[in-house]
């Protein structure tokens, strides 16, 4: 697939929709590449803290479901840094029209730790248009759910909201 190419799988609200992102939520990005650079030693921190953290619930036998929402953040974490740090050394650089060439004879697009983040899917609940009147946006397009996102984010933000709806069970003490 080429970047922004779509395929649609169960009509117009289930989308594989190819793009690449710097690595941030939502394609933002942090201060060019020493701000990739310092984003990625970040993650590989918190991957650290959250992997010993995980070992060190799952030895004491807390709560199922803590360890499983740690895990879950754990993966999704280290599935986005796995690809930040090496999709960039062993693809081309995508274009509009191009597909990305693996392990191209000139190498990759960029160094260790400085590669996009690949997402793909795209879920367009509802589509329509604000009213005139409304405030700011009046007369733009409206999308419902407009992120497009990858396995890895969707596992850190199942982690996420199972903390945050089960946190007084899991957090008695």
């Amino acid at each position: 697939m080429t970047i922004g190419q779509e395929f649609h799988v169960f009509g117009n609200w289930f989308i594989i929709h190819f793009t690449e992102n710097e690595g941030m939520a939502f394609g933002m990005r942090f201060g060019g590449e020493f701000g990739k650079l310092i984003l990625s030693i970040f993650r590989i921190i918190a991957i650290f803290a959250i992997g010993w953290y995980l070992v060190k619930i799952t030895r004491q036998k807390e709560n199922q479901g803590l360890i499983l929402s740690m895990s879950l953040i754990f993966a999704g974490a280290l599935g986005n840094i796995l690809d930040s740090a090496f999709y960039g050394m062993i693809f081309s650089e995508s274009r509009f029209h191009d597909v990305a060439v693996l392990f191209p004879a000139e190498g990759g697009y960029s160094s260790f730790l400085h590669g996009k983040v690949v997402d793909m899917f795209y879920f367009p609940v509802l589509k329509g248009f604000y009213p005139s009147w409304f405030p700011i946006w009046g007369g733009s397009d409206f999308i419902f759910f407009r992120p497009v996102f990858n396995i890895a984010d969707s596992a850190i933000t199942i982690g996420v909201f199972i903390l945050i709806f089960f946190q007084k069970k899991f957090f008695k003490k």
